[in-house]
């Protein structure tokens, strides 16, 4: 079910600037390429990421910190939108204060994983929403073992890499366990985040890694095991 858009005062400003300024940096051509690059998962405006960034500033400036209802408010309004870097400022600005967002907030989180999904978007709401969500209410915890059992491979994924920037934080043993759970998973975007997060929580504990991929050879597949082991 799709979460209720709640009134923002401040969501309404940022979406009246954000489809203003936007367009003003077009570029056909970057765009075909740029859909093109994402197997037309979405269109896209044709904006350069350094510029994309420099429009974001343009369109934020001046404006209040939001609370958790302006949070969601600007992303869910993002997201109705068709263009590509729409959805990039709704999870540039969710990394930007997620602190400022509950428990509550996961329905939201959860609408923009499993909608208009690839890895672009769902590698950042993971690690810079998702994560920070996670780590600072433990509660949340159940919700990652449920999602790592998911239908949905995004979110499956997302449950794999939201520790991906927990490093010593990191729940070894819960990493592991996930990596087991979907170890067949015969889908590339699953068995690469496998590898991924594997290799990430090697620059922390290289051992625990090593010892856990040379245990599961049998199960995991090729792609993890290489992407577990590339910097070892």
């Amino acid at each position: 079910m799709t979460p209720r858009v709640p009134p923002s005062e401040l969501a309404g400003t940022v979406l009246e600037r954000l489809t203003s300024v936007y367009p003003t940096g077009a570029d056909p051509v970057r765009a075909e390429g740029a859909a093109a690059y994402m197997k037309g998962v979405a269109p896209f405006i044709g904006l350069r990421a350094s510029d994309r960034r420099a429009l974001s500033r343009t369109v934020l400036e001046g404006l209040p910190l939001p609370v958790e209802s302006d949070c969601a408010a600007i992303a869910l309004r993002c997201w109705e939108l068709p263009e590509r870097e729409y959805h990039y400022f709704a999870v540039d600005f969710l990394a930007r204060h997620v602190r400022r967002c509950s428990s509550g907030f996961v329905p939201v989180v959860r609408h923009l994983v499993v909608t208009t999904s690839w890895w672009d978007t769902v590698d950042a709401i993971a690690a810079h929403v998702v994560g920070p969500l996670v780590s600072a209410d433990p509660e949340l915890v159940p919700a990652m073992d449920e999602w790592i059992g998911d239908d949905d491979l995004w979110v499956a994924r997302t449950a794999l890499l939201h520790q991906l920037r927990y490093k010593s934080a990191t729940d070894a043993g819960r990493l592991f366990r996930y990596c087991l759970r979907q170890a067949g998973h015969p889908d590339f975007f699953i068995r690469k985040a496998i590898g991924w997060s594997l290799r990430e929580y090697a620059k922390t504990d290289p051992g625990a890694v090593r010892e856990f991929v040379d245990s599961a050879r049998d199960v995991l597949s090729p792609l993890s095991v290489r992407e577990a082991l590339k910097n070892l």
